[in-house]
């Protein structure tokens, strides 16, 4: 099960906040049944870019051997 404050990657694209899949984000709440995870996503300098609330579906756990990849933002 994912964890508060554990980095995760969108396995989806969410057009309605200008996200994609593959973008990295942190758990920043859990709801209580454990199905829906408010994450926050930020631009590379710190800024907050979106806070979103996403399904244990639409996330995945960000692995130790994986390399982030940089976009520019809508």
């Amino acid at each position: 099960m994912i964890q508060e404050l554990e980095r995760v990657a969108l396995m989806i694209d969410l057009p309605q906040y200008h996200l994609k899949a593959g973008d990295i984000g942190t758990v920043v709440d859990i709801t209580s049944d454990g199905q829906e995870y408010t994450t926050e996503f930020f631009t590379l300098d710190g800024e907050t870019y979106a806070v979103v609330p996403v399904l244990a579906s639409q996330i995945r756990r960000v692995g130790s051997r994986e390399i982030a990849h940089a976009r520019v933002v809508e």
